[in-house]
């Protein structure tokens, strides 16, 4: 019967380094430090910028170990994407600011393990709905109005061009 030992961390995405906590956690633990944060640091490269939760489950016995990184929450992605700290207490008058669809359909695509949606369009539909309840728009538009047009089939020559990534993520 193996042990597994469990370390989580929150680090920026890409930046994790060998300091403490991450560094001496997994040298007690007789790890490569250094293997182990590049391929931490290769994993989460595409979140540059987020702050990320890593997982490191080790088996004691072999020294195996696998890495798992909860992604930044999809109101913290939207909120990066107009430079806000923090939701408007009224997303009905006071809007952050205004992303395009296309940083909307990046969102979907990454946030697609975690999302419910069985499609691309839809995926994208609940990513505006967030931009919505934060006071985002989207294209200069609201968020509402664009999942209309989106239903009315606007957009599908956009939404093509991600279908691929779509079904490969």
């Amino acid at each position: 019967m193996s042990r597994e030992k469990v370390v989580r961390v929150q680090i920026e995405a890409g930046k994790a380094t060998t300091s403490p906590p991450l560094g001496p956690a997994l040298a007690d633990l007789g790890l490569n430090v250094s293997e182990v944060i590049q391929k931490i640091n290769e994993i989460t490269k595409p979140l540059e910028g987020h702050i990320v939760t890593v997982k490191i489950v080790v088996d004691l016995a072999t020294k195996e170990y696998k890495i798992d990184v909860k992604l930044p929450t999809t109101t913290s992605l939207l909120l990066k994407a107009v430079g806000a700290d923090r939701p408007t207490g009224n997303p009905a008058q006071q809007k952050l600011g205004n992303v395009s669809l296309e940083k909307i359909i990046e969102i979907a695509l990454l946030k697609k393990k975690e999302l419910t949606a069985k499609s691309l369009k839809g995926a994208v539909k609940t990513i505006l709905g967030s931009a919505h309840t934060l006071g985002i728009l989207v294209d200069g538009k609201e968020p509402k109005q664009l999942i209309k047009e989106i239903d009315e089939g606007l957009y599908n020559d956009v939404l093509l061009k991600y279908e691929e990534k779509w079904r490969q993520n």
